[in-house]
């Protein structure tokens, strides 16, 4: 009984120690949308300020605020994907990790499913990285300092 107590506690420990990579992964997505929504809110203040301006500007000025409100616009798109797939990879990790604990407990090998879970949340956070530089490279191609 005491051996299969300390064989069960082993097999744990060690499920604990597989464990530790994904939720390394978990913190790296956490941070990545906190900065995805710390962009989110700029664009979203950027746009209600050129929607006050454009309100205000006669019909004949408005074209540059409107070419402005679409670049935003799609910049919110973009970060949204990149958001769903941050939130996608967080979720496929979680599974990960649910699965390694499974596995344990019922004592059968899952090494292909959680193999299959952790290559889809490495394919969503690329995808989410890759959306990510889209929008910065879209935030500074279309960015204007100094006078129009």
């Amino acid at each position: 009984m005491m051996m299969e107590l300390g064989a069960e506690i082993s097999s744990i420990a060690y499920v604990i120690q597989l464990s530790v990579a994904p939720v390394f992964l978990l913190t790296a997505v956490g941070a990545m949308l906190g900065v995805l929504t710390s962009r989110l809110a700029r664009v979203v203040e950027r746009a209600r300020s050129l929607e006050d301006r454009y309100a205000e500007t006669p019909a004949e000025g408005q074209t540059p605020l409107r070419r402005d409100l679409k670049v935003q616009a799609r910049r919110a798109r973009l970060i949204y994907v990149s958001m769903g797939l941050c939130a996608v990879c967080a979720l496929l990790v979680c599974s990960v990790i649910v699965t390694l604990f499974a596995s344990a407990l019922v004592r059968a090998e899952f090494a292909v499913p959680i193999a299959v879970l952790f290559v889809a949340a490495m394919l969503a956070f690329i995808g989410a990285l890759l959306f990510f530089l889209r929008e910065v490279h879209l935030a500074t191609t279309t960015l204007r300092i100094g006078p129009p």
